[in-house]
């Protein structure tokens, strides 16, 4: 499979691409911050024709390139139905520091076709199956996706902001619940082989084996670093 990813400039928000190879069709998850650029620059260079876009949930620093790349191209967003207010109403689920970021120079529209993402379903798209699991705590409809590997392939998680390396996304800001945020990662992370690759909405790329043995804040209190919105 093809997984290319790298960082928006602001928040340092991860963006991704999947394919099952060059040449064929792909699917976009969490274009953030002024990434259409660099996002272009991939789907040129490998020959891909984007399909959809896949949100892990609707804060500002994930969703900000939504309505141009979906619209560039005349392809869906695909969000939960818990965040699906934010693509119509962003600012609602941000900090007041966020809010004071963005509130000057933001002009917003939403993307003309948005589909619902239901927690346990398999997206048979761009040639891919990908798995999606609602996972609540950092946002109400916080979504993880594990697409299906080759036999030859390790796992995969993209897990939004809900797992990071040694840290879980914050639970204070609308939406948020510390308590939903233990059920997920207990129920939704914990679960998966430890040899499952985490490619999170911030920061390294780790394992679940790494995490379980090496995260404090799984089956902790703390509330996880604190990154992106």
């Amino acid at each position: 499979m093809l997984v290319a990813g790298f960082p928006a400039v602001a928040f340092g928000t991860n963006c991704y691409v999947l394919a099952t190879g060059p040449g064929q069709e792909c699917v976009v998850v969490d274009p953030g911050t002024d990434v259409t650029a660099q996002l272009d620059e991939i789907i040129a260079d490998n020959r891909l024709k984007p399909v959809a876009v896949l949100l892990t949930h609707g804060h500002l620093d994930h969703t900000f390139s939504v309505t141009p790349v979906c619209g560039a191209r005349g392809i869906p967003a695909w969000i939960h139905s818990g965040d699906r207010h934010l693509l119509s109403d962003p600012m609602a689920g941000l900090s007041a520091e966020s809010r004071e970021f963005f509130g000057g120079r933001l002009t917003w529209s939403e993307p003309e076709d948005i589909k619902e993402l239901i927690d346990g379903a398999v997206m048979d798209i761009a040639g891919m199956q990908i798995t999606v699991d609602h996972a609540p705590g950092h946002t109400s409809g916080s979504v993880m996706f594990r697409p299906a590997m080759g036999s030859d392939e390790s796992p995969l998680l993209i897990s939004g902001d809900v797992l990071f390396k040694e840290g879980i996304g914050r639970t204070d800001l609308p939406g948020g619940s510390p308590e939903l945020m233990q059920v997920s990662l207990r129920t939704k992370c914990l679960t998966l082989d430890d040899a499952t690759v985490v490619l999170p909405g911030h920061g390294d790329a780790t394992t679940i084996g790494s995490e379980r043995a090496n995260n404090p804040f799984i089956d902790g209190a703390g509330t996880g670093p604190s990154r992106g919105l």
